[in-house]
């Protein structure tokens, strides 16, 4: 008898995505499988991170190296403040210039088609072009371009991707939520007004529109900027203890589902993926 596919939705949230990791660090120490990813804008990064294979220790370094000045290369507005060649390259140096299709773990990244107002879902080609795509927050980033699409942040089509992984095959999807919206933030810039504005349509969009997961992580990121990029390691590890929250829910739904689905299945999760 099989074990159930596991499948991770990771959402978009800007600098709040650290606690991404630290949720995976939860799950990895628990011996909970991550069979599957899929992630948008912040959690598309940390995703493929994930899918490559890095550990728990390179999964932190990689969380330092997310400085402004690493990244925000001005450029004449026009489409957007950031033309975003820098991060691409340094998406490219952490993936080591791989395709979606070569990761270790299977991965699927979510960006948003501007002009058709279309979800747009890569499980294939370079990581770096997909991910600097899907972390293109609407009038900061310049879109990406691709095969004659341009493309923004997948958070504005779908902020939490979990019905992108339950399409890859998961049983079990465990999704992490950290896009919360703040009342009355301090406003210092343009930045914080494009992110503010889209925290909010997000929230709008949630409440009539559920995320479809097993099990939703939600730490609790809301006091930290979504822009700022510090206070790397507490928000990774609020990350964490909200994913040792959930460990006993999640262990709960795999033996569940083992339960239920005894006589069905015989084939390994692998066996099955490779199908």
């Amino acid at each position: 008898m099989r074990r159930p596919i596991v499948g991770l939705a990771l959402g978009s949230g800007g600098a709040r995505g650290f606690a991404h990791i630290g949720v995976i660090k939860s799950l990895r120490e628990a011996g909970i499988p991550i069979d599957m990813i899929a992630g948008s804008s912040m959690g598309a990064l940390v995703g493929a991170m994930v899918g490559m294979g890095h550990n728990n220790e390179n999964l932190i370094k990689m969380a330092t190296l997310f400085k402004r000045k690493y990244y925000m290369d001005y450029t004449v507005p026009k489409m957007g403040f950031v033309s975003g060649k820098k991060i691409k390259e340094l998406i490219r140096l952490l993936t080591q210039n791989k395709r979606i299709e070569d990761t270790i773990i299977p991965l699927s990244i979510v960006a948003t088609d501007l002009i058709k107002g279309e979800k747009i879902v890569f499980r294939n080609g370079p990581i770096a072009e997909a991910v600097r795509a899907s972390i293109s927050i609407p009038g900061i980033f310049v879109p990406e371009k691709i095969d004659g699409r341009l493309l923004v942040d997948g958070g504005v089509i779908e902020r939490v991707p979990a019905a992108v992984v339950r399409e890859m095959g998961a049983d079990i999807v465990v999704a992490v939520d950290i896009s919360h919206f703040k009342a009355q933030p301090e406003m210092t810039s343009i930045l914080d007004v494009i992110v503010q504005s889209i925290d909010i349509m997000q929230r709008e969009i949630v409440r009539y529109h559920e995320i479809s997961a097993d099990i939703m992580v939600r730490p609790m990121v809301e006091q930290f900027s979504s822009t700022a990029f510090k206070n790397v390691n507490e928000i990774i590890s609020i990350g964490e203890e909200a994913g040792k929250s959930k460990i006993e829910s999640i262990k709960h739904k795999i033996e569940t589902w083992k339960e239920n689905n005894h006589e069905r299945y015989t084939e390994s999760p692998e066996d099955r993926m490779g199908q």
